[in-house]
């Protein structure tokens, strides 16, 4: 038997056997990551659902002052009913996706804020107990929310990473893998808070 008859057939399995593997390799390790970023959103989500829940029980506890501001309430409750509405799929995320997310719930978050101020007003609602206990929750959920979101970020670097590096970006267009967007800050968030004494 002449082996050198069958030594470029040899080559060519080789070859054609060592570019399937990387490029298997190149798309599962994205499919790895892409569930890394999937695991990652399900937490932000969490996070602000659990942000929602509370809300809905510290609006009803500051209902009890029966000479609170109702224009505020209503504007919480309003700004958590458009964050809700707001959906996300974590296997598309589109930037114009988490930009309409980032800034329905930098509403709540706004709103929220006002709220807690405008409560200053009210010595009862203040020292009332179920409404520190609620505050207290919220002020570690905003924690919460943050490392969620950091976590998203982080997860989103190496799958970003994966996709956009020379020669796997012309196999991520192949296998249509598209760059995911990270988390940002909310408009105007680099400016510094105005306090008013």
């Amino acid at each position: 038997m002449d082996f050198k008859k069958f030594l470029p057939w040899i080559i060519v399995a080789v070859i054609v056997i060592g570019i399937y593997s990387w490029s298997a390799g190149i798309y599962n390790k994205a499919v790895s990551y892409d569930q890394d970023i999937k695991e990652s959103w399900g937490n932000v989500q969490t996070s602000y659902q659990r942000r929602n829940d509370l809300i809905g029980n510290l609006v009803n506890t500051v209902k009890g002052a029966a000479d609170f501001e109702k224009s505020t309430l209503t504007a919480v409750i309003e700004a958590r009913a458009k964050a809700t509405a707001v959906t996300v799929d974590p296997t598309n995320i589109t930037p114009e996706q988490l930009t309409a997310f980032n800034k329905a719930q930098s509403g709540v978050s706004s709103s929220l804020s006002r709220l807690l101020v405008s409560v200053e007003k009210y010595p009862d609602l203040k020292s009332n107990e179920n409404f520190l206990k609620l505050q207290d929750e919220l002020a570690s959920t905003e924690n919460q929310i943050l490392t969620a979101r950091t976590r998203f970020n982080e997860a989103v670097k190496p799958y970003n990473n994966n996709i956009n590096t020379f020669p796997r970006n012309i196999l991520a267009g192949f296998y249509g893998l598209k760059e995911k967007p990270y988390f940002e800050a909310a408009v105007g968030a680099e400016k510094p808070v105005e306090v008013k004494f």
